[in-house]
């Protein structure tokens, strides 16, 4: 257990890097400015006033791509059953897509840290009509978007221009969203207990030692064994925030997310018996579900399922799958949250931040910039023009 909210186990096995350790103390010391968005004196570009005037609505529409939405998309998923709103995120170009046949009065709140992401303008200028409230958060320059809210006569939240998309979850981005959900942005920000926390801290730093250790044995994979359909959103939000921080130069890690335990019956075969190319997460959130086996319908072969819920089955098969890795020598760590908080949120996306910066770091790669992501932005222009 790292903290009360996230009971933790790390790799076995782990060869220490003192280097981690003394880069670790350097970014606390020298923190980048986008690490005020992890902590409760962050200044936010909107006020509380504007919260109440828009708390009104209930149809919630989130237009933007990547980081835009993902973190936002993961709090409301994660703590689904804490808001009684619904929110709608529209973050790919999908033209069969329900949101646009829908008559309900939203509120759209449309972000890109440009102001000037094709799809985003794509889809709000589809979907806007003049029902609607708009919001918009952009950068503080002139764009798409600060001209669209010109005409719309729609307030403009200020999106920093020093917080990279991938890294805006806890900013206005993120937490803007999670007001409108009546949730408390204060519980999310974590980052000033945590880096105080000795067990916190030891498992970040080894867990990074353990993940340069398996790049250097050509293990360029890391795959996340979800057994939360509700955190499938987060790990979208962490396969972001891994492969754009990291792939770059040659280097990098791809970062994929396996549905648990369905995948038993598909990719597992490959986990156990293909190539030995990937380190794995898993991951569960626990509820109070107590959803129980009908003992009265139970054929006498499988009375060994007698008075297990769902949830007991599912527990069994993370600790089978975990003593077969063991055995194996396949290399896992494993995240429970035994609660669905603000907080747990908050602590797991300060974990995943300071793992990717302190990862990118290491592999002498710049974690804040996306330079190949661009090349696509500038050839699709190309063609439409």
């Amino acid at each position: 257990m790292i903290s009360k909210n996230i009971f933790f186990k790390n790799f076995l096995n782990i060869k220490k890097n003192n280097n981690i350790q003394k880069d670790f103390k350097k970014l606390i010391n020298n923190q980048p400015k986008l690490f005020n968005t992890l902590k409760p004196s962050y200044n936010y570009s909107y006020s509380k006033k504007l919260i109440l005037k828009y708390k009104k609505f209930t149809n919630i529409r989130i237009i933007g791509m990547g980081g835009s939405s993902l973190g936002s998309e993961a709090i409301y998923d994660f703590l689904k059953k804490k808001i009684k709103k619904n929110l709608t995120f529209v973050n790919n170009l999908n033209s069969n897509a329900s949101y646009f046949k829908e008559k309900k009065i939203n509120l759209n709140l449309i972000i890109s840290k440009s102001g000037n992401t094709l799809e985003t303008i794509a889809n709000a200028n589809t979907l806007i009509n003049s029902k609607d409230k708009n919001l918009i958060i952009t950068e503080n320059k002139n764009s798409y978007l600060t001209n669209l809210a010109k005409k719309l006569k729609s307030e403009i939240i200020e999106h920093k221009n020093y917080i990279g998309g991938r890294y805006s979850v806890l900013s206005e981005v993120g937490m803007l969203p999670a007001e409108l959900m009546n949730l408390k942005e204060n519980k999310f920000k974590q980052f000033n207990q945590i880096i105080k926390n000795k067990k916190f801290t030891e498992n970040l730093i080894n867990n990074v030692s353990a993940i340069l250790n398996f790049i250097k044995k050509d293990k360029h994979t890391s795959i996340i064994l979800n057994y939360d359909e509700k955190s499938q959103s987060l790990f979208k939000w962490y396969q972001q925030l891994v492969a754009e921080s990291l792939g770059k130069k040659s280097k990098g890690i791809l970062p994929m997310v396996s549905n648990m335990p369905k995948d038993n019956h598909s990719l597992m075969q490959i986990y156990l018996g293909g190539p030995k190319k990937s380190f794995y997460t898993f991951f569960d959130a626990l509820d109070n579900n107590i959803i129980k086996i009908k003992n009265n319908t139970l054929l006498k072969s499988h009375k060994y399922l007698k008075n297990h819920s769902i949830d007991r089955i599912k527990q069994s098969q993370i600790l089978a799958t975990q003593k077969v890795f063991t055995e194996k020598k396949i290399p896992f760590r494993c995240f429970i949250a035994p609660k669905r908080n603000e907080q747990t949120m908050g602590e797991l996306f300060c974990f995943f931040i300071l793992e990717t910066i302190l990862l990118g770091r290491a592999l002498k790669v710049d974690p804040f910039d996306q330079p190949s992501v661009e090349l696509i932005k500038k050839e699709t222009k190309k063609i439409l023009f």
